[in-house]
């Protein structure tokens, strides 16, 4: 398979790079580690890559910089957005308030349409794993918790779950390719299915939180920090 980053966009697409394919672009390397926290994304090597006007690279850059992705340093420019532990901490602390919230708000027993729904994204997500296809593995793990808390009927609460799974992807990034971690989330994704058919909001709500627990402690740990070991009840 070609490489992105080393070919040169076909004739056909030349003059049709538009803002978003090159904010997509940037966001996928950056969600498979290809560009590491702190790296720098210098226009002129992004308009070579992408053969984009500067014009179309600096709305990108504007896009991720509006996504909580990337930053704006004076004098530094634009860069891959590093976390710190306590980044880290604050940023998790409110996903799982957000996540929380929107598992109590799920009237259970949950819809069979939204049974439906996510039991179809989950046998992609299996499909994926299987195929070790980590591109479509990240798209359905992010489509089904979607799914799962757009049922909490809050727009705005949603929105904003969202835009926390945005700003923790250096985070979630370390384990994006992770075996045994994709297999817990879809022991959890499971897990949850079977808890919508139920009455019990307070335990999904809580397995919603723990869920998010063992990409956050592995990334604390990596960085020297003592966190307790992530929930196991759900194995």
């Amino acid at each position: 398979m070609t490489d992105h980053h080393d070919s040169a966009p076909d004739a056909a697409r030349l003059g049709h790079v538009q803002v978003e394919d090159i904010a997509n672009a940037l966001r996928e390397d950056i969600i498979f580690g290809r560009l590491a926290p702190g790296t720098r994304l210098v226009e002129d090597h992004l308009m070579a890559r992408f053969s984009a006007s500067r014009h179309f690279t600096r709305q990108a850059l504007y896009e991720l910089e509006r996504l909580g992705v990337a930053v704006r340093e004076k004098n530094k420019g634009v860069s891959v957005r590093m976390l710190t532990p306590d980044e880290v901490r604050q940023i998790y602390e409110v996903r799982e308030m957000l996540q929380r919230q929107a598992a109590l708000l799920i009237p259970l027993p949950a819809s069979a349409a939204l049974i439906d729904t996510l039991e179809q994204i989950e046998a992609r997500y299996v499909k994926a794993l299987r195929k070790r296809d980590f591109s479509a593995l990240h798209e359905a793990n992010d489509a089904f918790h979607v799914a799962l808390f757009s049922a909490c009927g809050n727009r705005y609460l949603v929105e904003s779950i969202q835009h926390y799974m945005l700003l923790s992807l250096p985070v979630r990034a370390t384990k994006t390719t992770d075996i045994a971690h994709a297999q817990q989330s879809a022991r959890h994704h499971s897990i949850m299915i079977q808890m919508l058919k139920g009455s019990d909001n307070w335990a999904l709500a809580q397995l919603c939180v723990d869920h998010l627990q063992g990409a956050k402690h592995d990334y604390l740990r990596d960085r020297d920090v003592v966190q307790p070991a992530p929930l196991a009840r759900y194995s």
